[in-house]
């Protein structure tokens, strides 16, 4: 069987296609998320946990075919490729993930736990990407989600669980910064441009970001 386009992919394709033909006035695929920074017992953050669910419209284009039994339900085994190909594929963007620990950058290792469940015509990734190196983030830890190009538009949550900072040390606390609403003509002026060749210019910001604060 075929592999299918993965989310990674299609941003692939879309950065191709944008340099020869206009692109459409929206993102291509919307994705409602929820995040996870987990600590080790010393205190370290060792990994973050992402909780992607996807548009309907994108999560019914990527499951077509995938009902391998014909009974109109999308079960984990059936799913298992699927999320395999979309991780294995979310390097090439940086897993739309940056952290620092301290204003340190931090780099990622290899994704585990990785799974999909379709409900309600809502297809969710699940997986967990760990830091390549525990961070002793003393003082702070950041993550930043979204996709700069505008591609793929990010929502996290509006809900106080959104970021959870996971067996944190007692006292540390949790700040979400949301980027404002566009408007639609802001909207089609990202949807045509890859607004990381001049981020200086553009002047707006189209990722949420966390930060867990420690005494």
């Amino acid at each position: 069987m075929a592999r299918r386009p993965a989310l990674a992919a299609l941003l692939a394709i879309a950065a191709w296609a944008g340099a020869s033909a206009p692109a459409a006035a929206h993102p291509h695929v919307f994705v409602t998320a929820r995040a996870e920074i987990i600590y080790a017992p010393d205190g370290a953050v060792r990994a973050l946990k992402h909780i992607w669910s996807f548009d309907e419209a994108y999560s019914a284009y990527i499951t077509q075919g995938l009902d391998k039994n014909g009974d109109g339900k999308l079960t984990s085994d059936e799913l298992a490729e699927l999320a395999k190909i979309n991780v294995e594929s979310l390097p090439e963007v940086g897993f739309f993930t940056t952290a620092k620990a301290n204003g340190k950058p931090q780099e990622f290792g290899t994704p585990t736990g990785a799974g999909l469940a379709f409900e309600n015509k809502i297809l969710t990734l699940t997986y967990t990407l760990p830091l390549k190196v525990p961070a002793h983030a003393s003082r702070s830890f950041g993550i930043e989600i979204g996709d700069p190009t505008y591609f793929v538009a990010f929502e996290i949550v509006d809900a106080p669980d959104a970021v959870i900072a996971r067996d944190a040390p007692k006292g540390c606390i949790v700040r979400v910064a949301r980027p404002p609403k566009l408007d639609p003509a802001i909207q089609q002026k990202l949807a045509q441009e890859d607004i990381t060749a001049t981020p200086d210019t553009s002047g707006l910001q189209v990722t949420t970001r966390a930060l867990v604060a420690c005494p």
